[in-house]
């Protein structure tokens, strides 16, 4: 059976998605570069303290605040919680963080290959997240949860947007255009990596107002990029619900920070594993076991990259493999089953590789497509690696139809590029 594209059947809800304006905390324009950096989970705290080096205005004294302390320092301890409440409020006593004097929506576009997308940056709500309005598609671990958890809580703000997607519609996009081509952006600029940040205030009512009214047309909102980040905000604001007897409703912990992009202009790039050891068997004897359910052509030393869904690049003791999985590996009809993460994970890594839980396995790591098929080769060549998949990345299709059919995707299924810089704007829960 071919596996068809689907188109999207949006579920509606009795609830529609909420956005509200808010005083966000920005930088001054000259460090608005600077300051701004990538999001606290891309990079561990020795790429962050090679990062932040030398350049005092770093978000990243705030986000991954251990880089400001010595390095043997537990990450999770009290004093690094802190040292982010020190660094913040450094920040907004030298005037690096000021907080506009009105209550706006801003507008948040990268571009990456030529290709912009445009972003409304408001507040979700936390009843939202809390009724499903607010549709996820991974599972987040607890002990993630409670760290971001404990920075909202020191900080008492959102200090980074969650990445949110919506179903796309013409009269947003039409007021979003027509603001973008008739007003200067507030930052511009291209980061380190290449890819274009250009962020707009948008500080007139009526826009705000009417941006604000048709997103309570819009059935749901997605998350398609910051799962535990989502969580730790809407976990805090119904905290301090529930520790506050004079709660109305509109204080600002009832709503976090999120940027909200249109589902046609978003792009899932490819999530690839790689794996330290063949469980055991010799290359030759992998390949023959892989052969029960996949069809296997050796393409020789060249990068190889899947071209279409269920078939997959596999690179090998220095040789490049297609692998296209058979008809009976899976199910057009079933959300999960029609994955190539689940095919991959059902008849390679669990059945050959011994690799049960992608979640806490040591012997397989996850490489972002961001990176390439090179980096895939050097990882394996290395010697640190055995094997390397890439994989046909998911379509937003797919992405929200699990969503709405209240299924969770495997472990690292997606991966969203250019990743949302931190720090352009910030969300105080004061």
């Amino acid at each position: 059976m071919v596996y068809k594209p689907f188109r999207i059947n949006y579920k509606f809800n009795k609830l529609m998605a909420i956005l509200r304006a808010f005083k966000g905390l920005r930088p001054p324009i000259a460090i608005a570069k600077k300051l701004a950096s990538r999001p606290y989970d891309v990079l561990d705290s020795q790429e962050a303290r090679i990062e932040a080096e030398g350049n005092p205005y770093s978000l990243l004294h705030i986000i991954k605040p251990e880089i400001d302390l010595p390095e043997e320092i537990d990450h999770y301890s009290t004093e690094v919680y802190n040292q982010a409440k020190i660094n913040f409020d450094q920040f907004v006593k030298n005037g690096w963080l000021k907080k506009d004097d009105n209550v706006y929506l801003y507008i948040y576009a990268q571009t990456m290959n030529g290709k912009t997308q445009y972003g409304i940056v408001g507040c979700a709500s936390v009843e939202d997240y809390m009724n499903n309005v607010i549709k996820k598609h991974e599972l987040t671990r607890p002990d993630k949860e409670e760290d971001r958890m404990k920075h909202v809580r020191v900080t008492n703000a959102n200090m980074e947007p969650v990445f949110f997607t919506y179903p796309e519609d013409k009269k947003i996009d039409t007021i979003v255009s027509d603001f973008v081509k008739q007003n200067k952006a507030e930052y511009d600029f291209t980061s380190e990596d290449g890819f274009g940040h250009h962020f707009w205030v948008i500080k007139e009512k009526k826009i705000i107002d009417k941006i604000i009214q048709l997103f309570k047309e819009i059935p749901s909102t997605y998350v398609a990029d910051g799962h535990h980040r989502t969580a730790a905000a809407a976990l805090v604001g119904h905290e301090k619900k529930s520790n506050n007897s004079k709660h109305t409703g509109e204080e600002e912990y009832n709503f976090f920070l999120a940027v909200h992009f249109p589902a046609n202009q978003l792009t899932i790039i490819d999530y690839n594993r790689v794996v330290k050891d063949l469980n055991g068997a010799s290359n030759e004897e992998f390949l023959n076991k892989l052969r029960l359910n996949f069809l296997i052509e050796e393409k020789g030393d060249s990068p190889y990259k899947p071209n279409a869904l269920h078939n997959f690049s596999m690179y090998l003791g220095g040789n490049w493999y297609s692998l296209q999985a058979k008809p009976d590996t899976y199910d057009d009809h079933d959300p999960i089953g029609v994955l190539d993460v689940t095919i991959l994970t059902k008849y390679v890594l669990q059945p050959h590789l011994d690799i049960t839980d992608l979640r806490r396995s040591k012997r397989i790591d996850f490489v972002g497509g961001i990176r390439g098929l090179e980096e895939l080769k050097r990882r394996v060549d290395s010697g640190e690696m055995a094997v390397a998949f890439a994989l046909y990345p998911v379509s937003m299709q797919q992405l929200i139809h699990i969503a709405d059919t209240g299924n969770i995707m495997p472990p690292k299924t997606t991966w969203f590029e250019p990743k949302l810089r931190s720090g352009l704007v910030i969300h105080s829960l004061d």
